[in-house]
């Protein structure tokens, strides 16, 4: 009995010795703590970056007031359809964090139509279109994506005067400052959705309104609300 115990006790001790180091390493590799966890947080699950493009479709309200120098003033509030597309890049530098820059372009049917009575001349004016350039910010969460944004736009104005057989057209494109924010949903990794609000803002124009000298003010601006589908490149 003694014998083979110590038979079985040498032949344990002989397959030790044979036993390759590389055994016991690779048992304590996967006993091995697991890494720190990034400096940021795990990665997006969604990822931002690209360049895309797409259409978009809203409405388009504008607001104007008139004022004349001795106080008396009138405004005039309107709105109509705004459709048109989009073309962007975004960068996301950090999980949470996205950069961009966007171009837009819209077309209007703002418009509006006034008669005077007495003479029987009429006025018409509308917004032919709408285009702004402007940098945007954002906090990503996966697939959401929730931006601010600020940069110029630019209005295409057209107006017609009839007097009986008589008319005459005018047209002009004024710029000025714009800002807005959003909501976007990537739906799919090339497919976007979201909604976006835009309001373009104009310095107060001072025309002049008789020969006598006497003047009026013109403030006007713009507020766009579109519904926007992009695909990402």
């Amino acid at each position: 009995m003694n014998a083979t115990r110590g038979l079985r006790a040498s032949t344990i001790a002989a397959l030790l010795a044979l036993t390759p180091a590389s055994v016991f390493a690779a048992d304590m590799a996967v006993r091995r703590a697991p890494p720190p966890p990034a400096p940021y947080g795990p990665p997006p699950v969604y990822n931002w970056t690209g360049f895309y493009v797409g259409g978009n479709i809203g409405g388009m309200f504008e607001s104007d007031r008139f004022t004349d120098d001795v106080g008396d003033s009138f405004g005039l509030n309107r709105s109509g359809f705004a459709g048109g597309g989009q073309v962007g890049y975004n960068w996301q530098f950090m999980p949470w964090a996205v950069a961009g820059v966007e171009w837009t372009f819209d077309g209007t049917s703002l418009s509006s139509t006034a008669t005077d009575l007495a003479s029987g001349m009429t006025a018409n004016e509308r917004v032919d279109w709408a285009t702004t350039v402007m940098g945007r910010l954002g906090y990503a969460a996966n697939n959401w994506l929730f931006y601010g944004k600020g940069g110029g736009g630019w209005v295409r104005d057209r107006a017609t005067i009839t007097d009986g057989a008589d008319f005459f057209t005018a047209s002009s494109t004024r710029g000025g400052w714009a800002a807005g924010a959003g909501i976007e949903y990537g739906i799919a990794y090339n497919w976007t959705v979201g909604v976006d609000w835009t309001h373009i803002g104009f310095n107060d124009q001072t025309i002049p309104i008789d020969d006598a000298g006497d003047f009026g003010t013109f403030s006007r601006h713009f507020d766009m609300v579109t519904f926007r589908v992009n695909y990402k490149f």
